[in-house]
């Protein structure tokens, strides 16, 4: 029998299974699909085979990051949660997709990422305790780089400034995108019929982490709350698919490092702990050599032709992480 795909995934916390959305997208439809995969949950991307996550390590050794191919991918598989649907539910749930990628995903960016309060008081802490020294002091950093100019792209323009008339035009797109899912979903238990599809994996990924977080500036919060059936809908999948995620999120990120480690078993625990020192020593100077926090003095010719002192010889061992 073939091993297993193995899915890595951010770790979870506020009684969320991860608290990614791109992670809980993925995670909501391999359980809706029932899709055997190797869970590993961590807080260091560095260990994923992309470097990033989510990412799926196919056992064919492939490897797939954005969430809409590891959906094909386990489709392929025959673990197709979207197999009853009529071709117009199909096309319904394509269009429903995109409209949360227009209008919700954009706001999500903003709340968690980008506006000033949340990021530093949440987002930013959250990442910065969670991940490993010395990734904890750049990473999140580099995340929200990458994040601002995703939402750049999501939004076709280099300007973008944070402050009241960006955030009240990225919320009101979301709330609009919000009371559609809503009226969509109406008093059903899922968004077509009595199984969950994969609308429903990308509805929950995108509201969870806005009914489950608790952000300073709490806006898109409220009105998702003000929407009963939609906040129900998340409520319902999480006791449903993830039950001892939302039961105590506390030994939930206990249980989540321990299922992330590869190197838990190792017998020998001071070699693992002076590896892991090395690793994270080399990290730390290949990232101030590339940022320019360090530099390499070249040394003209003639001071070559004096005897060195063996005071000033030194050498350099840089370890890179396999992430």
């Amino acid at each position: 029998m073939a091993a297993p795909d193995e899915l890595f995934c951010w770790e979870g916390d506020w009684g969320l299974p991860s608290v990614s959305t791109d992670c809980l997208v993925v995670l909501a439809y391999a359980q809706f699909a029932g899709a055997p995969l190797k869970l590993r949950k961590m807080s260091n991307p560095w260990r994923s085979p992309s470097g990033s996550l989510p990412a799926l390590r196919t056992n064919q050794k492939e490897t797939l990051s954005r969430p809409s191919d590891i959906i094909i991918h386990l489709r392929k598989q025959k673990f197709n949660a979207d197999y009853d649907l009529s071709a117009k539910e199909g096309a319904d749930s394509l269009a429903f997709i995109s409209l949360m990628e227009e209008k919700l995903k954009p706001a999500l960016v903003y709340a968690f990422w980008i506006e000033p309060k949340n990021y530093v008081d949440v987002t930013r802490r959250w990442y910065a305790e969670h991940m490993p020294f010395p990734l904890n002091f750049f990473l999140p950093g580099r995340m929200q780089r990458g994040q601002l100019e995703k939402l750049r792209l999501l939004r076709g323009s280099e300007s973008l400034e944070a402050g009241e008339e960006l955030e009240k035009e990225l919320y009101l797109d979301a709330a609009e995108c919000m009371n559609l899912l809503s009226q969509r979903l109406g008093s059903h238990k899922f968004f077509f019929g009595d199984s969950p599809s994969s609308l429903d994996a990308y509805v929950f990924g995108h509201l969870a982490p806005i009914l489950k977080s608790k952000l300073p500036n709490g806006k898109l919060q409220q009105h998702l709350k003000s929407l009963d059936n939609l906040s129900n809908f998340c409520t319902n999948i999480l006791q449903l698919y993830f039950p001892k995620d939302g039961r105590d999120s506390s030994s939930q990120k206990t249980s989540s490092q321990h299922e992330g480690g590869d190197f838990d078993h190792v017998p020998n625990k001071r070699r693992k702990q002076f590896l892991s020192a090395l690793v994270a020593l080399g990290a730390m100077l290949s990232y101030a050599l590339l940022t320019g926090m360090v530099s390499i003095q070249h040394v003209q010719q003639e001071a070559l032709e004096a005897p060195p002192d063996p005071r000033t010889i030194g050498s350099h061992e840089e370890d890179e992480g396999d992430g």
